[in-house]
């Protein structure tokens, strides 16, 4: 299917994508355009216009500094993955990274056009919310504010942002010597996508855990932090029995509300979800290799 007429617009700032969503009503963002173009060939979205930011260097790149990577939102995921120092600061964002979609995908889609998406079935919005990161945006005048995880996802396709604001950059802390992260799907076979998804963060003495951070996605319309879970693996020593104990009680921490379809239903889903956090805590505490 063909996509409905709009009109198209090249920003060659922020500013000014953010003037052209404000003087053009229903308009979208366009970048690498994964998100969005699907979209438009199934008139699930009509917009009047696009405002192709795809050009601004600004919202381009990797640094690092005081304990933070910083993330421009135009980085694509092939740029992520093949970080040599976002690998070394947090393994687990390169490894994410370098798991979404097939190569051509990693080449031309944006960590920033992915998390604006807020598929719940996508694997951002589940590391970063187990991450912690915090996402800078741009409005109107030049003002900036900073939204935690928790502040931006909600409904599905439906981030708490904005119609005239930009997403500039996400920014993720640096692991500390003592902590461990992994993430782990059973991903759907055709579009790679997390049919469940388990996002695990875990701060270690010795080999006792005294903090934990345990998101799943996939299952629910936004990520869902595993409280329950957290709090089984904090003072614990994260032995096989102890982190599948733990693992076990995140059906509570789901709700009523898990997503269920032709691929698998939500009851399939709930029991996967104990699976892929034992999965990454597993992995996480090198108990198993990938």
């Amino acid at each position: 299917m063909y996509a409905p007429e709009f009109d198209y617009y090249k920003a060659g700032s922020v500013a000014e994508a953010i003037e052209l969503l404000g003087s053009h009503e229903d308009s979208k963002l366009i970048a690498g355009g994964h998100s969005i173009l699907p979209l438009l060939k199934l008139r699930f979205a009509r917009p009047s216009a696009l405002v192709d930011i795809g050009g601004i260097a600004d919202l381009k790149g990797i640094t690092i500094s005081n304990g933070t990577i910083r993330i421009g939102a135009l980085t694509t995921h092939w740029e992520i993955a093949s970080s040599h120092d976002v690998e070394h600061a947090c393994g687990m964002v390169a490894e994410a990274a370098g798991g979404i979609g097939d190569p051509q995908v990693r080449n031309r889609g944006t960590i920033g056009g992915n998390v604006v998406h807020a598929d719940p079935a996508s694997d951002w919005p589940t590391v970063l919310t187990a991450l912690d990161a915090k996402f800078n945006i741009q409005g109107p005048g030049g003002a900036n504010r900073s939204a935690a995880t928790g502040d931006f996802f909600g409904d599905p396709f439906e981030p708490k942002l904005a119609a005239n604001e930009v997403l500039t950059a996400v920014e993720v802390p640096v692991l500390s010597a003592n902590q461990r992260a992994e993430y782990a799907k059973m991903a759907h076979p055709a579009s790679g996508y997390a049919v469940v998804g388990a996002a695990v963060v875990v701060t270690l003495d010795g080999e006792t855990c005294t903090a934990a951070s345990i998101v799943v996605g996939g299952c629910v319309p936004a990520p869902a932090r595993a409280s329950s879970v957290e709090r089984a693996l904090t003072g614990k020593t994260l032995t096989e029995e102890n982190i599948t104990a733990a693992a076990n009680q995140v059906a509570g921490d789901l709700g009523d509300n898990v997503i269920g379809d032709f691929y698998a239903s939500a009851e399939y889903r709930r029991a996967m979800a104990a699976v892929e956090i034992r999965h990454a805590l597993l992995h996480a505490t090198e108990q198993v290799h990938h």
